[in-house]
């Protein structure tokens, strides 16, 4: 294409047959298209496919229309086509237009760059820089939206967006001169060519910057290493400890870490092998009373293993590390089934998380390093709360080696249908709703991405299940759900097969066990209404609870260092460990 001449001169010639009023309409709406892009990109998914099938089409459009006058007719004629193949696609196909956009976006860029940069090196005039920068800019911005499915409609937000804006102007300009007569003077196309080479250079600026940050957070992908393989002989029996290393990585001075591999089960009882972290004093006399920590969410991934990531400890919330290290007890921190070791993960499965916490105190007892005592309180916060309590009910039939002094859940994921149902409020709520989802769907043959996900919301929740909470991916899940106009279920996930098997899940069993809830006051994920109607259950249900809550304390702030519940926490449970008598929040009965 003859990239010398200003682009409201090529309209000219592409869209001379066109009246001035229809160039002006023209131009004014892809004005309008274009903000909607560049101003409010995150606003609505629908929205943002509208615009973008607009925005292709008249990119597709006007392609072809210069292409009739270019010595290399080839080449507007196949960008041309390339952009109007993505409009089509988009209005034909919305279903699957999200899917689609990934590959035909950035395959689109990558083309036209390659072709604006072929073209220009081919020219002789002075708008050759500003095509060559503004294709390699091109090749930089479909490349990362190849490579982040999820990000690539902010890529293309942003260069649709400019693109159609600086169109939309050039033929509202170009409209305007046809209907006074008169033609650009020479300055004014001067600097219209100025305007396109500085445009260019900053597009280029921005896509090397985006590919800089894209190359430092998959440097820090944390990786599986040969630890986490089962050998080739592996026990029947669950509870066995495999091998063991040491482990350093953020271990208080004064303690040993180890961290392990071991036999467990899944839900259905079939064998699995997960992963976890020992630690305990170096020195001090007898064996050591047992927590056991049920961490918070981390992610589904297998690369989210809390003893995989660069902070273990604080990647799933575990409060008073130091506390219990003080105490003379030892932790023992399941990374549960899934996370390290072959998946799926068993999120939110109340049977699978509980058993891989009781499995690691048995394999944990195993270890020559450190004396462990049978007396074990059991830790938990979120999802490590709902693990927790699901530990306390299922330990005297799944593992009686392994007695329960106390069970603390710290913010549970008790109530789980009332948990999804209120993730929709929850600022990165739609990130949970991936995790749940994914769990259910690979452990559930009746839970499936075409029974409850939006097809527009299936590649970015695809997405979002691959990484994990505590690196730095996560802002790329966090950036791209802003963008979901509506909740990534198509149907209510509390109905149906998905309804029933979160109802399973919900621990409300027999917890013989002394039971402490904590629940911060301001927490948005975990409603505190929510939990005080499942801790009234759970003494109805005649289980020993203390329901303590913690005014101005959200979800994680109920775990944090300024919290109180960190003394209250440690005072209780070295009462259970010295047999003192639990207290009690539940109503006497006569």
């Amino acid at each position: 294409m003859d990239e010398g001449d200003g682009l409201g001169r090529r309209l000219g010639r592409g869209l001379e047959r066109v009246p001035w009023w229809g160039a002006a309409m023209l131009g004014v709406l892809c004005v309008a298209v274009g903000l909607v892009l560049l101003v409010r990109p995150f606003r609505s998914l629908t929205v943002l496919l509208i615009v973008v099938a607009i925005a292709a089409g008249a990119t597709g459009v006007t392609a072809v229309a210069e292409a009739g006058r270019s010595p290399r007719r080839w080449m507007g004629l196949a960008v041309g086509g390339l952009w109007l193949v993505l409009a089509v696609v988009i209005v034909a196909v919305p279903a699957l237009s999200l899917g689609l956009l990934t590959v035909l976006v950035g395959a689109a860029l990558v083309v036209e760059g390659i072709l604006s940069i072929t073209g220009a090196l081919r020219e002789r005039s002075d708008a050759r820089a500003a095509a060559v920068l503004q294709g390699v800019a091109g090749i930089v911005f479909g490349v990362l939206a190849l490579a982040w499915p999820d990000v690539m409609l902010l890529v293309v937000a942003v260069v649709f967006g400019a693109k159609t804006v600086l169109f939309g102007c050039s033929t509202l300009s170009a409209a305007v001169r046809r209907a006074r007569g008169t033609s650009a003077p020479e300055r004014s196309r001067k600097r219209s060519r100025w305007v396109r080479t500085v445009g260019a250079a900053l597009s280029l600026l921005l896509a090397v910057a985006l590919a800089l940050v894209s190359a430092a957070v998959h440097r820090g992908e944390p990786s599986v290493t040969a630890f986490y393989a089962p050998p080739s002989s592996v026990p029947d029996r669950s509870g066995q400890l495999l091998r063991s290393e040491a482990f350093d990585r953020d271990v208080p001075a004064g303690a040993v870490g180890r961290r392990i591999l071991y036999t467990t089960s899944r839900d259905d009882g079939r064998p699995a092998v997960a992963s976890g972290i020992v630690l305990a004093p170096r020195s001090g006399p007898g064996a050591r009373p047992v927590v056991a920590w049920a961490h918070g969410t981390t992610g589904v991934d297998t690369t989210c293993a809390p003893s995989l990531l660069k902070h273990p400890f604080t990647a799933g919330a575990l409060p008073a590390l130091d506390g219990v290290l003080e105490a003379g007890w030892a932790l023992v921190a399941t990374d549960y089934v899934g996370l390290g070791t072959e998946g799926p993960h068993p999120y939110l499965i109340g049977r699978g998380e509980a058993r891989s916490v009781l499995d690691a105190v048995r394999a944990a007892r195993q270890l020559d390093t450190v004396d462990l005592s049978d007396e074990t309180v059991v830790w938990g916060h979120s999802q490590g709360g709902h693990a927790a309590l699901w530990t306390g009910q299922i330990a005297d039939s799944y593992a009686p080696d392994v007695p329960l002094a106390g069970v603390a859940a710290l913010a549970p994921a008790s109530d789980l249908t009332a948990l999804v149902s209120n993730l929709d409020t929850v600022p990165g709520g739609a990130i949970f709703a991936s995790y749940v989802f994914a769990g259910y769907r690979d452990h559930y043959p009746d839970v499936t991405a075409a029974g409850y996900l939006r097809p527009a919301a299936r590649v970015l929740v695809r997405e979002w299940e691959d990484r994990c909470l505590a690196e730095p991916e996560v802002f790329v899940s966090i950036a791209s759900s802003l963008m979901i106009d509506k909740p990534v279920f198509s149907r209510s996930p509390v109905t149906g097969a998905f309804g029933t098997r979160l109802r399973e899940n919900t621990p409300r069993g027999r917890i013989p066990t002394p039971v402490l809830i904590a629940q911060g006051e301001t927490d948005q994920l975990v409603l505190p209404a929510v939990q005080r109607a499942y801790a009234e259950a759970a003494c109805a249900a005649g289980n020993r609870v203390d329901y303590r809550t913690y005014p101005g304390l959200d979800h994680t702030g109920v775990v944090g260092n300024d919290s109180p519940l960190l003394a209250q926490l440690l005072a209780w449970t070295a009462d259970r460990f010295q047999g003192r008598p639990a207290p009690t929040t539940c109503p006497s009965r006569p």
